[in-house]
């Protein structure tokens, strides 16, 4: 899509079955933000314009607003949430005690979650069980922590940063359970956590951000294959 308009110039490095790239189409979908979104092989030849715009990391994904390049998937949620402001919806809390609470549970789901998930999907085995069973007790944690809203959502009435954070790795985390056949998110141990990722993949400018499910599945079956293939000897 065109990135140059009334939003300014807006690009984004990524690639389109990232769960932290898509984090970011989320919010701009949220926020009606039209930008240019450049696909980079980031696993054999990263471009000139990534290494610039990244140099610390030289990942993905980096919004430019402006020629000004942002990174890290969740500052840039935020990023997007102070730059365009005035724009409905409103992805973090107004009030600064639940901005907090917001960023607590967003840094857990990067700083917990993710690494448990990686490791139910690399692992093997005794470890891959234990890494099932640490995904589930975390998911356990932010079922609890949608239920203390009382509400559908993180965010309360609409789709939040914690949303964001969790849903942008919502097709990941199911093409996981499809292709270890380990259940994460559990319609009777986590039922508000099931009903909510049903409604979140539903909701419309959520939907057009999400990967495509089939060829995500195939893509992660054939890594899963050769983590699980035997070494071949010389």
């Amino acid at each position: 899509m065109e990135g140059c308009g009334e939003d300014g110039q807006v690009k984004l490095l990524g690639m389109a079955y990232s769960p932290f790239v898509v984090r970011v189409c989320i919010a701009l979908a949220l926020k009606g933000i039209h930008y240019e979104f450049i696909e980079e092989d980031v696993l054999n030849n990263k471009s000139e314009l990534l290494l610039q715009s990244n140099p610390v990391h030289k990942k993905i994904p980096v919004l430019i607003h402006n020629g000004k390049p942002v990174c890290e998937s969740m500052i840039i949620v935020q990023y997007i949430e102070e730059a365009w402001d005035s724009k409905a919806p409103f992805l973090m809390p107004r009030d600064p005690y639940d901005r907090a609470i917001a960023r607590f549970w967003a840094a857990f789901i990067d700083d917990k979650v993710i690494p448990s998930i990686v490791g139910a999907f690399r692992g093997q085995g005794e470890e891959q069980q234990k890494a099932g069973e640490e995904s589930v007790e975390n998911l356990l944690l932010l079922e609890e922590v949608l239920r203390s809203t009382g509400k559908a959502s993180f965010g309360g009435d609409g789709i939040g940063l914690v949303d964001i954070a969790l849903g942008g790795l919502l097709v990941l985390i199911q093409t996981v359970e499809k292709v270890t056949n380990i259940v994460l998110i559990d319609t009777q141990k986590t039922p508000l956590l099931s009903a909510w990722a049903d409604q979140f993949c539903k909701a419309d400018k959520v939907k057009k951000a999400l990967p495509d499910r089939a060829e995500l599945f195939v893509l992660m079956s054939a890594w899963r294959a050769k983590l699980t293939s035997p070494p071949t000897g010389n």
